[in-house]
C-alpha cells in the first residue's frame, strides 16, 4: 500500500515545489496538499491515479 503522505512530500521535495505550486499543478488547494502530507486526509481515487503517474514519472519507488 502506498503511503501517500510520505510520497507526496517526497515528490515535492524532489521537484523543489511548495505546497501551493503542487496544488496548482494538480488543480486543488494547498490546504488539500497539507492535509494529505500530514495524513489527516487521503486524496480521492482520481487524484491518487494522477499522483501515481507523477511519482512514476519522477522515478520514485511506490512501495517501501
Amino acid at each position: 500500500m502506498i503511503d501517500y503522505a510520505k510520497k507526496i512530500k517526497e515528490y515535492r521535495e524532489r521537484k523543489f515545489l511548495t505546497q501551493t505550486q503542487l496544488a496548482d499543478i494538480l488543480g486543488c488547494t494547498f490546504i488539500s496538499i497539507s492535509r494529505w502530507e500530514t495524513g489527516r486526509f487521503e486524496p480521492n481515487m482520481a487524484m491518487k491515479k494522477k499522483l501515481v503517474g507523477m511519482f512514476k514519472e519522477a522515478g520514485m519507488k511506490l512501495e517501501d
